[in-house]
């Protein structure tokens, strides 16, 4: 058989080819028309949830209506002009435009009346009963742009006013400071009154001074290590008379608790007189008066205050009554902060060299417990032991003293906690081992500028006890009674109510609901107080 020629073989095999090709371009775009269709297809989306309108919950707790809530409700319109002529009518009276601010006034109790109506009825106000109402509004407000009243001008008058007031507040309350300082320093004519009948009674009265006399036997009380000593330094008689007789009242050994009271050469035989005379009433405390100037030791060569006090540009800054142009607040300048009765708690192991141990009280404060358990703490080798008052950061180191000052900056943490005078236990032992005193000399020397510290005895105290003192339980000591408000659960657990600050309970600008912790330890029976008219 004759097999056919090779030209007719390659023909086939390109049919086949041909096929196989025209198959697969088939399937290739089936299957991209396929991709193409369901690619077209577009899913349905979710519903979308109703969001609940984001000021709903205070719209629940308005008095509010959906015709004000809506964007085309007459009612919001009306109450929008009423907001901006009420605006309009302070400046036009600021502006001494008083016809003009009548016109508004008149106007805005016309569409307030409308919009009584409508609430009354129920029903939304129209733009047909409204529409005379708004436009006469307009015109008045169109009229106010046009005398200036836009925002831009009241901001600019309102900043002005603003200032006007800040000034005036700021003046009144330099003011009030400086009128509250001086009711503060003042002697109240009472107190007065009882210092000069005193000291007449002393003088006059050979009896009260050979009472006096005969309780000498008493001497030896007032070096025994044994009982409970207790010192308070202060001119003021009435005062020192609640600390000891408060103190007596509470003690639950007041025969073993003894007085030391360091006074001034004017109140020293006034103050012999008082407790001379008081004697009886104390449940048997010891009680030792003397006057700081027949300490020999205490002269200028040696104490730092009293050499400062020589100083012509101390004496001036403290007495000559220039206000150095403002830059020193009054406070600041009180020239008991130089007084040696105010200086005199840094020298108390000079003051009592045969004592150990003490508890130093200032003459603002109450005695409400027994505080005889102070004497048996652990100061753990510590000189001063003292309540701390840094529960607020007002009360650490960087508040009292100046830490621009390189010397103040290498030497005190400013975020140490500050302590409080008033009430505090001294270890008389530990603080002449440790020289105190000479701490005291050399920080008080070193701020004869007042560029360290600007008052009092508490910013040279943070410094001499700095690392000194031992934490005692805070209701040992009160603090505040003198100028803020304090927690009744507090002031009842208290030891010592301590009443720091201006407010002293004894002065008229105390503060009446904390005045009677302090008068129920004050005798007004007696007749010099009724004399004196203390009442």
């Amino acid at each position: 058989m004759r097999r056919r020629g090779s030209d007719f073989r390659r023909s086939g095999r390109r049919k086949i080819s041909n096929v196989v090709w025209w198959v697969l371009c088939g399937i290739v775009v089936m299957l991209f028309i396929l991709i193409l269709s369901k690619a077209g297809q577009i899913e349905p989306r979710p519903s979308i949830p109703k969001r609940r309108y984001r000021h709903e919950k205070f719209v629940e707790g308005m008095n509010m209506t959906e015709e004000m809530l809506s964007p085309t409700s007459v009612a919001r319109q009306v109450n929008d002009q009423i907001a901006l002529a009420k605006a309009f009518v302070v400046i036009a009276k600021e502006s001494k435009n008083l016809q003009f601010a009548w016109d508004l006034s008149a106007q805005i109790r016309n569409s307030q009346l409308l919009l009584s109506t409508a609430a009354t009825r129920r029903n939304p106000l129209t733009v047909l009963e409204s529409e005379t109402t708004i436009r006469d509004m307009a015109v008045l407000l169109y009229q106010a742009q046009q005398l200036h009243y836009d925002s831009a001008t009241m901001i600019m008058r309102l900043k002005a006013t603003i200032q006007s007031l800040q000034e005036q507040m700021s003046s009144l309350t330099e003011k009030s400071s400086k009128y509250g300082q001086i009711a503060a320093e003042e002697v109240p004519k009472s107190l007065y009154c009882l210092g000069v009948r005193l000291a007449t009674e002393w003088f006059q009265n050979s009896d009260l001074q050979r009472k006096l006399e005969e309780r000498s036997h008493v001497g030896s009380k007032l070096t025994d290590n044994s009982l409970y000593h207790f010192c308070v330094f202060s001119d003021n008689i009435i005062a020192t008379s609640v600390v000891v007789n408060s103190t007596a009242l509470n003690s639950k050994a007041p025969e073993k608790v003894v007085f030391h009271l360091v006074t001034n050469e004017i109140n020293y035989a006034a103050m012999k007189a008082w407790f001379a005379m008081n004697m009886d009433n104390l449940r048997g405390v010891t009680v030792e008066v003397q006057k700081f100037e027949d300490f020999k030791w205490l002269n200028a060569s040696y104490v730092p205050v009293l050499k400062q006090l020589q100083d012509s540009d101390t004496q001036s800054y403290y007495f000559s009554g220039h206000n150095d142009d403002g830059r020193t607040p009054i406070k600041f300048r009180n020239p008991k902060y130089l007084s040696m009765l105010n200086h005199l708690r840094f020298y108390i192991p000079e003051v009592f060299p045969a004592l150990k141990k003490m508890v130093f009280l200032d003459d603002d404060v109450v005695v409400q417990k027994d505080l005889s358990a102070l004497f048996s703490i652990d100061l753990n080798r510590n000189v001063n032991g003292a309540v701390e008052t840094c529960m607020e950061t007002f009360h650490r180191y960087h508040k009292y003293l100046n830490y621009s000052h390189p010397l103040i900056r290498s030497h005190f943490d400013p975020d140490a906690c500050g302590w409080a005078f008033g009430m505090n236990v001294f270890d008389l032992v530990e603080w002449r081992k440790r020289n105190v005193t000479g701490i005291y000399h050399y920080w008080q020397e070193k701020n004869v500028d007042r560029t360290l510290w600007k008052l009092g005895t508490l910013p040279p105290g943070l410094l001499t006890f700095y690392g000194l003192t031992e934490a005692l339980e805070a209701s040992w000591h009160i603090l505040g009674l003198g100028y803020t408000n304090v927690d009744a659960r507090v002031i009842e657990k208290g030891a010592v109510l301590h009443f720091n600050g201006n407010l002293k309970p004894w002065l008229k600008i105390g503060i009446e609901k904390y005045k009677p912790l302090w008068e129920k330890y004050v005798d007004y029976s007696h007749p010099f107080m009724q004399q004196c008219n203390f009442h």
